[in-house]
C-alpha cells in the first residue's frame, strides 16, 4: 500500500511508519516538527525514517487544507492520521493549538480522504480522554462520551464526530482508535514514564498527583502499532445506517496503580525516587481502563506487553540514549 502517516516524526507515528516500511509498504510522512517538546528528538526519529527505502517526508502543517488536498492524486490507499496537539495540561493554557491541530487538522485530512480516489481506509487517532471522568470501569466504546474532563478530550471527541459525518456523507471507510497511555522507546518527554525516569536518574523530585491514588491503562508501543496496522488492514463495511465508520479502544486492558508503575521504574533504574505528593490537576482523571472487546473481535488485537516487561525496556532505551 501507499500510506500517508501524519505526525510521522512523533512517538507513535515514528513506530507505525517503521512497521509499515518493514512489511513493504510505501510511506509518505507528514509532520510540522513543532516545538511542543524538543524538536531534536523528532528530528532524530525522522532521520532514522529517512534512511529507510520507501519513505518520503514533507514538512507541513496538517491543518493546511490546500496542501493536504494536494496529495489526493498520488495514489494514496491508506491514511494513518496521528498528528495532533497532545497533552491535557497544555490545553488549559493554549486551547487555540488544539483547535488548529485537532479540529482544523482533522477536517483537512478528511477532505484529503474525500478527494483521494484510490483510498481504501482512513484511520485516525483518538484518545481515552474522550471518556472524561467516567466512573464506570472499564471504558467501553458504547459508553457516553459527551462530558470530557479536558479541552484536549473535547477536541478529540469533535474529531470523532467529524469523521462519522464524513463517513456517512461521502462513504469514506474510517476507523477511530482511542489510545490509552502509550509508552515505550522513543516516547514523549511529557509523559509519566519519561518524566519519572529522568527525575530518578537526575536525583530530582517527581510529583505524584492526587497522592498517587490514580490508575492508568499503560499500553506498550509495540502493542499499539500492531493494533494500528491490524485496523488499517480491515476497513469497515457500510452498516444499515449507511455508515462505514467504527471506533475502537487500544489499551492494555489493565488498570495499573500509579505507585506500582513507579516502583517498577525504580527497580529498573536501580534507584529510589524522591517523591512529592501533589493535588489532582485540572482536566485530569483518576482512572483509565480499556475494554477491548470490539478490537479483539474485529481485528484480533492482543496486547502482549505488561508494564513488568515494558517499563524495563523503556529504561534500557533511556539509558542508552541519555547515558544514564
Amino acid at each position: 500500500m501507499h500510506v500517508i502517516v501524519t505526525g510521522a516524526a512523533g512517538f507513535i507515528g515514528y513506530h507505525v511508519s517503521q512497521a509499515l516500511l518493514a512489511r513493504g509498504d510505501r510511506v509518505t510522512g507528514i509532520d510540522d516538527l513543532n516545538d511542543y517538546y524538543d524538536p531534536t528528538l523528532k528530528q532524530v526519529r525522522l532521520d532514522r525514517l529517512l534512511a529507510r527505502t520507501g519513505f518520503e517526508f514533507h514538512k507541513l502543517d496538517v491543518a493546511d487544507l490546500p496542501a493536504m488536498r494536494g496529495f489526493a492524486d498520488q495514489g494514496i490507499e491508506g491514511i494513518v492520521h496521528l498528528a495532533a496537539q497532545a497533552g491535557v495540561r497544555h490545553s488549559l493554557t493554549h486551547p487555540e493549538d488544539y483547535v488548529r491541530a485537532n479540529i482544523a487538522g482533522q477536517l483537512a485530512m478528511l477532505e484529503l480522504a474525500r478527494a483521494a480516489p484510490a483510498l481504501r481506509h482512513f484511520v485516525y487517532a483518538s484518545s481515552s480522554s474522550v471518556y472524561g471522568d467516567n466512573t464506570k470501569l472499564p471504558f467501553a466504546v458504547t459508553d457516553p462520551v459527551e462530558r470530557p474532563a479536558s479541552f484536549y478530550g473535547a477536541t478529540k471527541r469533535a474529531g470523532e464526530v467529524m469523521a462519522i459525518s464524513y463517513s456517512r456523507l461521502y462513504g469514506i471507510p474510517a476507523t477511530g482508535l482511542r489510545f490509552f497511555t502509550v509508552y515505550g522507546p522513543w516516547g514523549r518527554p511529557d509523559m509519566a514514564a519519561w518524566l519519572f525516569v529522568k527525575a530518578i536518574f537526575e536525583g530530582k523530585p517527581l510529583q505524584l498527583f492526587n497522592g498517587g491514588q490514580m490508575q492508568r491503562d499503560f499500553t506498550y508501543i509495540d502493542d499499539i502499532v500492531a493494533g494500528v496496522l491490524a485496523a488499517l488492514d480491515r476497513p469497515p463495511l457500510r452498516d444499515a445506517g449507511h455508515e462505514s465508520h467504527r471506533l475502537y479502544n487500544l489499551g492494555n486492558n489493565r488498570a495499573e496503580e500509579l505507585p506500582r508503575f513507579l516502583a517498577l521504574l525504580e527497580q529498573a533504574c536501580g534507584r529510589k525516587a524522591i517523591v512529592e505528593n501533589a493535588p489532582m490537576q485540572p482536566g485530569d482523571v483518576r482512572a483509565t481502563y480499556a475494554d477491548i472487546t470490539e478490537s479483539v473481535r474485529d481485528f484480533g488485537f492482543e496486547p502482549k506487553t505488561s508494564i513488568d516487561e515494558g517499563l524495563p525496556k523503556f529504561v534500557d532505551w533511556y539509558r542508552e540514549c541519555h547515558g544514564a
